[in-house]
Formats: structure tokens, C-alpha cells, sequence
């Protein structure tokens, strides 16, 4: 049961006895002095005021703010393909876009394409079947040109291993398609493509650092692609990296004490070894800027991130001075007449912690400690 024991109250009870007698005791030492100069006795001091505080319904969160780089995030290694030698190479910073040449193979424009499935055959007969085939058609498609009507995802079972073999068919529309936009890149028309003719990306990118020299075989590491926008990269603690989630929402603060809004997009799977807190694993997440203007005159810089991992809202509060442990476990908040009411706790943060129970309403008087 919420409340003093007969021993707590008595324990109390001495212990102010004994504050008080040397308090009294020390007042009469005093008195004497006075007496004695002839000077008047000071009033007797009265009860000393205990402090309040007030119950209140508001809204509580957890946040950790955490250092980031403010960049274009890692920079991964791409590896052409096929024969030939490179004869043309993009400059650090370069954007890469859909259809635009990436880099020059015996003085050939290798295009780049976005999709999930890189080129692994020569696609031009018709009739072949696979994901690579549903790149060729999303890209052509989305340059704008007409493919004709498409098969579409739908699965084929091999008769092998009984298998789904999804993607598009390679049809005799498709093939055209090809052949046209073949023709306005510069690239022989034929209607095929073969394996290292274009580069499969996941998406929009930049060039990071060219690897590859002039003369160089194609299939080998030619040049490191980033993010095509600057991101926040923040490495958290592998075991506090659980709170976080993608698509939360986070603040970002700049060197110049600008605070921007962002999104957590990418939180990665495998854990490195860490640089502080005694070399302990971390896992690098990801965050992107709401605007990119906001870091457009930014190359790189380090930020701050506030994470709220945690968040209550409409409870009831006090600060955690106001709380008052029990001998018997558990917590009680204290009236200024003395009484005691049990209260169940909730969640800490800013110096609150949120506090509930019978007679535990807002705007109720409690005492906390100074």
C-alpha cells in the first residue's frame, strides 16, 4: 500500500526532533551572545515553506541528439563490362542521369539505365523472357519511347527447377523501340543489346572519383558513384539503433545553428566497428534534408541530429523531484498537508516523468524538492 509504515513516520519523526533540537539549540547559544552584547533577542523563526509544484497535462518525447556528416553519402565502386578499352571518362561531381552516356567504350557511348536487374546476355531474340528484358522496357519506356504492348511481370514456370521466371518478353515492338533509340544515342542499331553496352544503376547518382585511365580494359573498376542528393550520414550505437526507424522524422542542425527538417531513408544492416564510445559496433543511418535547398551552399559539413525515438502524448506530469520513493517500493506523490497519494510512473524525459493514479489530477498541488 502507497504510504509511510509506522517505522517510516517514526524514523521521520526523529529525524526532524533531532533537526529541530539543534536548531532551537543553536538559536538559545545565540540569544545568549545577544543578551550578553545587550542587543534584542531576533523573532523565533517559523516553519519553513516547502516547495510546490502543479500536476500538468502535456506531451512528452525522447530525444538524442547524435554528430553526422552532412555529404553525398559513401561512395560505392562501379565495374564496367564486355571487351574494349575505355576512351572517354565523366569528371568528378558529373550527374548521371537516365540515357545519358556514363563513359566511352572504343569510342562508343556506354547510356546508363535505371532499373533492379543488370544486362547478363545479349538480348535481341525475340521471344526471350526475363527481368533484364523489363529493364529495357521500363527505360525505353520512360525515354519516351513507344514499346508496343507488354507481357508484362507475369511468372513462367522453367521446367527444370519448377520455378517462377519473371520479366517482360522481348517482342518485336520492343525490338523497334530499341532500334530507334539506338540510332538518336549513337550506338549502332541493331535492335540488340549485349552485356557492358549500358550501365544498370539503382537510380540517379554522381560521379565520386574516377579510378579508370584512358586505355584502360572496360571490364575492370572504372570510376565511384554517390548519392546524386547530399545526405546525413550518422553512425549510431548497433545496440540503440533499434529506437530508429525508417521514414522518421528528424531535425538537423547546421554549423550556423540552422535547424532543418529531414527523414531517416536508410538504415544499414551490417555493423562496423565503432570509432568512441570504446570502439563499440555501430550501424550507419542515413538521413535526408526535407529541401534540398536547404544545403545547397554545403559541400560538406558536420551537423547534429535529434532523433525523438519515443513520444507521449496528453499525460499527466510532474518533475522527478516531486517524486517520493517508498521504503516498500514503488512511488507516492506528497500533498502539502503531509498525505500521501500512490503513483504509477511512465515515461522520463526533459526532467519530467509521467505520474498516474487515483486522485492524480491536473493542476493538483504536490511538493518537489528544491
Amino acid at each position: 500500500m502507497a504510504g509511510d509504515t509506522g517505522n517510516d513516520r517514526s524514523w521521520r519523526r526523529v529525524a526532524a526532533g533531532a533537526v529541530a533540537l539543534v536548531a532551537v539549540a543553536a538559536g538559545g547559544a545565540g540569544a545568549v551572545a545577544l543578551a550578553a552584547r545587550g542587543e534584542p533577542e531576533p523573532p523565533a523563526p517559523g516553519r519553513a515553506p516547502v516547495e510546490t509544484t502543479s500536476v500538468e497535462r502535456t506531451d512528452l518525447s525522447d530525444t538524442r541528439s547524435l554528430p553526422g556528416t552532412l555529404g553525398f553519402g559513401a561512395e560505392r565502386p562501379l565495374r564496367g563490362a564486355g571487351e574494349g578499352l575505355v576512351t572517354g571518362l565523366p569528371k568528378p561531381g558529373a550527374a548521371v542521369l537516365r540515357g545519358r552516356p556514363l563513359y566511352w567504350v572504343d569510342d562508343r557511348p556506354v547510356p546508363v539505365f535505371f532499373g533492379a536487374t543488370p544486362l547478363f546476355r545479349e538480348l535481341g531474340k525475340i521471344g526471350l523472357r526475363g527481368r533484364d528484358v523489363t529493364t529495357v522496357a521500363d527505360n525505353l519506356a520512360a525515354l519516351g519511347y513507344a514499346i508496343g504492348a507488354r507481357s508484362g511481370p507475369a511468372a513462367v514456370t522453367t521446367p527444370s527447377r519448377g520455378k517462377p521466371l519473371p520479366g517482360d518478353v522481348f517482342t518485336a515492338s520492343l525490338r523497334a523501340a530499341l532500334k530507334r533509340w539506338q540510332l538518336d544515342t549513337g550506338l549502332p542499331a541493331t535492335g540488340t543489346l549485349d552485356v557492358g553496352q549500358v550501365a544498370v544503376l539503382p537510380g540517379p547518382a554522381r560521379v565520386g572519383s574516377v579510378q579508370a585511365r584512358l586505355g584502360d580494359p572496360a571490364a575492370g573498376e572504372l570510376i565511384t558513384l554517390t548519392r546524386a542528393v547530399k545526405v546525413v550520414t550518422v553512425p549510431v550505437n548497433a545496440a540503440d539503433v533499434g529506437g530508429i526507424r525508417r521514414g522518421m522524422r528528424v531535425a538537423v542542425l547546421l554549423p550556423a545553428d540552422q535547424e532543418i527538417p529531414g527523414k531517416v531513408t536508410v538504415i544499414g544492416t551490417a555493423a562496423t566497428d565503432g570509432t568512441s564510445d570504446g570502439g563499440a559496433p555501430q550501424v550507419s543511418v542515413t538521413v535526408t534534408p526535407a529541401r534540398s535547398a536547404d544545403v545547397k551552399t554545403l559541400d560538406s559539413a558536420r551537423v547534429e541530429v535529434r532523433f525523438t525515438v519515443r513520444a507521449r502524448r496528453d499525460v499527466l506530469a510532474v518533475p522527478v523531484g516531486a517524486l517520493l520513493a517508498l521504503r516498500e517500493g514503488g512511488y507516492a506523490l506528497q500533498l502539502p498537508g503531509g498525505k500521501l497519494l500512490a503513483a504509477k510512473t511512465g515515461m522520463f524525459a526533459r526532467g519530467l516523468v509521467e505520474v498516474s493514479g487515483p486522485g492524480i489530477t491536473p493542476g493538483l498541488t504536490v511538493v518537489t524538492s528544491s
